[in-house]
């Protein structure tokens, strides 16, 4: 019951937060967009935090409480709320002042690369159970080389990029879309910093390193 509050709890404190972002520089709750968003975002999120409480207790715990330790990735969640807080604030912007004009089918498309991505994460928490929200090297941890980790080493963030991507587009905003682009930027540094940390402390990361070659996007990088 416990791990069942707090999980309600941050999902509401989440869904506020990101209303009161989208809504008030929009001027009012007549944004489709937004609502669209908050229900592509949402709706997948509750049925998956559902699905973690019943199969998975101790991991949706460990992402519910997990905080950083390290210097370099607490910047960098700095740096990612940051950019979520102005990205959401300028897409309320751009619709209340009618700055982009996006048309219906990049809408559309985007709300099911969002959807696809949201799948693709809920596989990656399937096959990698020490997942964490930290960057950190868990008592037992083995290499997942299985799956999705058989084509990116980071298939996570991967997917994230995707997502967070999409998200602007969703919204209707190619102003916001530009405000969100430096997420690429974020994320190569995190997965620098992680594959320090795993090459150092997870044994077999090294030999996976070299059968997996690519860290987040196939054939490039």
């Amino acid at each position: 019951m416990k791990l069942v509050c707090h999980a309600l709890l941050k999902f509401l404190i989440g869904a506020a937060l990101v209303g009161t972002l989208l809504f008030v520089p929009a001027g009012g709750f007549d944004y489709l967009n937004a609502w669209l968003f908050m229900g592509l975002l949402f709706v997948p999120m509750l049925i998956l935090g559902a699905v973690l409480l019943i199969k998975a207790p101790a991991l949706l715990e460990k992402r519910l409480s997990a905080k950083e330790k390290e210097g370099t990735q607490r910047g960098v969640v700095a740096v990612s709320g940051l950019l979520f807080l102005v990205g959401f604030t300028v897409a309320g912007l751009d619709h209340r002042f009618s700055w982009s004009n996006v048309p219906l089918w990049a809408v559309l498309t985007a709300s099911l690369i969002l959807l696809i991505s949201y799948m693709l994460y809920a596989e990656v928490m399937r096959e990698n159970a020490y997942l964490s929200r930290t960057v950190e090297v868990q008592e037992g941890q083995k290499v997942i080389d299985t799956g999705l980790y058989g084509i990116v080493r980071h298939p996570m963030y991967a997917v994230t990029l995707w997502l967070f991507l999409s998200i602007p587009v969703v919204l209707g905003s190619w102003w916001s879309l530009l405000c969100f682009l430096p997420y690429v930027i974020v994320i190569v540094i995190w997965i620098r910093n992680e594959e320090a940390v795993l090459k150092d402390g997870l044994p077999g990361y090294s030999d996976y390193q070299k059968r997996v070659k690519y860290r987040l996007i196939p054939f490039i990088w």
